[in-house]
């Protein structure tokens, strides 16, 4: 089983807090928002960004590297839907899947 990670460790983008480019764009609001923390496993929302990105998007501030394209083509969003909707724990060997914790708003 894959370690899961937050969305900044897969896109490398620096600007988590005291990432290398933090003090130039900016820290990234999705470590910081508490509110998801735990969520799909993830620290702050490092593991349900798109929620924070839409909010940001909706305020005319989007700051993901990968806002080009919609987070729901993302490649991190792909991979955190195959690990929490598919991917079955070595502790929870049941037959079907666990149920989503994953939230579009």
């Amino acid at each position: 089983m894959c370690e899961k990670i937050n969305c900044w460790e897969f896109r490398n983008c620096g600007m988590e807090p005291g990432g290398i480019f933090s003090h130039l764009h900016g820290e990234c609001p999705v470590p910081q928002a508490m509110k998801y923390d735990g969520v799909n496993g993830g620290v702050g929302a490092g593991r349900a960004c798109w929620i924070v990105m839409a909010h940001q998007k909706q305020q005319g501030a989007a700051i993901c590297r990968n806002n080009r394209i919609s987070c729901l083509r993302c490649e991190f969003y792909l991979r955190v839907q195959g690990e929490e909707n598919h991917g079955l724990s070595e502790d929870n060997q049941s037959a079907s899947p666990p149920r989503p914790k994953i939230a579009i708003s």
